[in-house]
């Protein structure tokens, strides 16, 4: 298993590939944890509040049903986004970070 001082160097893609190695309740797990720091960035972004929205993690997730209209982005700020070494924005409405991943090599 890696350390989590390399995991932290490595690039969006390459996580992905050593997080398909965890076990279901392991992948539970880590969404939940995501859930939780999601509050404080998907629940105050300008671009969530007033929709009626009440999911998060939408680089995870995907993207909102409800978000409709581009206010103003928290992603860049996210702890997840840092960790995970996300480098898009506006997961709300453009969908999940993989799907902007395999979007990018089209």
């Amino acid at each position: 298993m890696i350390d989590d001082e390399s995991f932290k160097d490595l690039p969006y893609e390459e996580k992905i590939k050593i997080m398909n190695g965890m076990t279901d309740k392991q992948l539970q797990e880590s969404l939940e944890q995501v859930k939780f720091m999601c509050k404080d960035f998907c629940g105050k972004c300008p671009s969530y509040q007033g929709t009626g929205e009440t999911n998060l993690a939408f680089c995870s997730l995907g993207k909102s049903s409800l978000i409709k209209e581009k206010k103003g982005c928290l992603c860049k700020q996210c702890p997840i986004s840092k960790m995970m070494s996300l480098r898009w924005e506006f997961y709300c409405t453009e969908g999940n970070a993989m799907e902007l991943a395999i979007a990018e090599k089209k």
